[in-house]
């Protein structure tokens, strides 16, 4: 392992050993500083680190791990000065302590003589300002580099995600207008000879021009999202002649929000794989999709047969390509819960959404429309 992925590895191992190198060699470096006074001789100087050390650990993990990542880098700096003198004062009386009680009893143990704090509280709160901003400012730093870098990775692989969805994309494009004038053609004629199918024709070309036209872009109208599914549900239950039980329930107006387009369909065919394909008797499809604000929650549940096996090779693999967009696009604004027992697959899915109070309400196709 090179220095760089021990510094950026994400495993608790690693991460472990870089922060106890860190307050080592800290505690070195304290110690020889304080060794340098000709008052204490290495030993002391030791004991006297550690006592010290002690409530600049707690400052520290409290600055990189509270303030830092829900005020500072959020920009909500009063919050952020406000508990920074609250951990500052509650540092300062752990050092305090640290000197006046723990220090003598320490040096007592290894045989040296005992040094107590007898220049009052005051003096000790300069003490630990004086350490405990240097420990903090190095270890913020080290915090915030790693945060910088581990982003501007985070925007290389969506940029990557992106490249390569676009050059999927290019590839299916082959012929657009010839593919919907031809399903065109195809309504116009079994309009009058099979209405059924010419329904079916409408809401395929739908779902096909969202793809082409919508997949391509960084997020879309929620409604749009949502007819999109629409059409497909549609499409299914003609399909299947209607022969399941499906209980549908989906926001009546989503002005204003953005989606990821092509998010949701991927759980939404999965439901329709392992329900309708699979169960012969009674398949059932539950799909509620709420929206609060800009909060969108989806619970998803289908049936599927008792002694049916977990996804195929397929599924599996649109669910983690789902996944991966999660976490590219939306990072941590988005909870997934994916729960199966013997009888019963269920999707939990709150995403928070972008709004945009510009976005437009989309009309509800009626009829195809001719590239």
């Amino acid at each position: 392992m090179t220095i760089k992925d021990f510094i950026f590895s994400e495993k608790r191992a690693d991460r472990i050993k870089r922060h106890l190198l860190f307050w080592f060699c800290y505690w070195i470096f304290l110690s020889f500083l304080h060794a340098t006074s000709p008052t204490r001789n290495v030993l002391d100087a030791v004991v006297y680190s550690f006592s010290t050390l002690v409530p600049q650990v707690f400052f520290t993990y409290a600055l990189i791990s509270f303030v830092l990542p829900r005020y500072l880098l959020k920009s909500k700096y009063l919050f952020s000065f406000l508990w920074i003198a609250v951990f500052l004062f509650i540092t300062a009386v752990i050092n305090y302590s640290m000197l006046k009680y723990a220090n003598p009893i320490i040096s007592m143990a290894i045989g040296e003589r005992p040094r107590g704090l007898s220049n009052g509280f005051f003096y000790g709160v300069l003490i630990c300002f004086k350490g405990t901003m240097v420990a903090a400012a190095a270890a913020c730093s080290i915090r915030l580099v790693k945060h910088w870098h581990l982003k501007e990775k985070r925007s290389l692989e969506l940029l990557k995600e992106k490249t390569e969805a676009q050059l999927q994309l290019l590839k299916a494009q082959v012929h657009p207008h010839f593919l919907f004038n031809t399903l065109n053609n195809i309504y116009s004629k079994a309009q009058n000879e099979s209405p059924g199918s010419a329904k079916m024709i409408m809401e395929l070309s739908h779902i096909l021009r969202y793809v082409l036209e919508e997949g391509k872009d960084g997020l879309v109208p929620l409604e749009k999202e949502l007819q999109m599914v629409t059409d497909y549900i549609t499409l299914e239950r003609m399909r299947y002649e209607e022969n399941f039980d499906l209980h549908l329930a989906l926001p009546s107006s989503a002005e204003g929000v953005y989606i990821a387009p092509l998010l949701l369909l991927p759980f939404v065919e999965n439901c329709f794989r392992y329900s309708t394909s699979e169960l012969q008797h009674s398949p059932w499809i539950n799909l509620k999709i709420e929206l609060n604000s800009t909060s969108l929650v989806m619970k998803l549940m289908n049936g599927k047969k008792y002694s049916q096996d977990t996804l195929d090779a397929h599924s599996e693999t649109e669910i983690e390509n789902v996944k991966k967009r999660l976490e590219l696009l939306y990072n941590d604004k988005y909870e997934l819960q994916i729960n199966e027992d013997d009888e019963v697959f269920v999707v939990n899915l709150t995403l928070e959404l972008a709004g945009d109070p510009t976005a437009v309400d989309t009309p509800v196709k009626t009829q195809l429309e001719y590239a």
